[in-house]
């Protein structure tokens, strides 16, 4: 004859007293919608301009220094090495901080589903 041994469970099966403590107010509370729509646009218009005055100024100074190579300056044509260093020192750090914000803020605004 076999005995069988129980082993004593820490769930309780049944019912258990719950009580709601403060005022629980989100199940009324309703999302448009719009923040979805503009926290995209104002990262993207934040990126491009993040890029853009940046590479503006530098394009503007690399043209004025080979436009003095090109006049014979060459105390201004020297200029020439750094502000290609600095252009491409923008592009990459600019690319680093789009990525970033690219990866935080327009990935999560899809993951709610409302």
């Amino acid at each position: 004859m076999q005995q069988q041994t129980t082993v004593p469970s820490s769930e309780v099966a049944g019912t258990e007293h719950r009580q709601a403590y403060g005022t629980a107010k989100t199940e009324n509370l309703r999302d448009s919608g719009l923040w979805r729509t503009l926290l995209p646009a104002a990262i993207v218009v934040f990126c491009l301009a993040l890029l853009a005055i940046p590479l503006i100024m530098l394009v503007w100074l690399l043209a004025t220094s080979v436009a003095a190579l090109a006049a014979n300056n060459q105390a201004e044509g020297q200029l020439t090495w750094l502000w290609l260093t600095m252009i491409v020192l923008v592009l990459v750090i600019v690319g680093i901080v789009i990525r970033g914000l690219y990866k935080t803020f327009m990935t999560q605004a899809g993951n709610y589903n409302g």
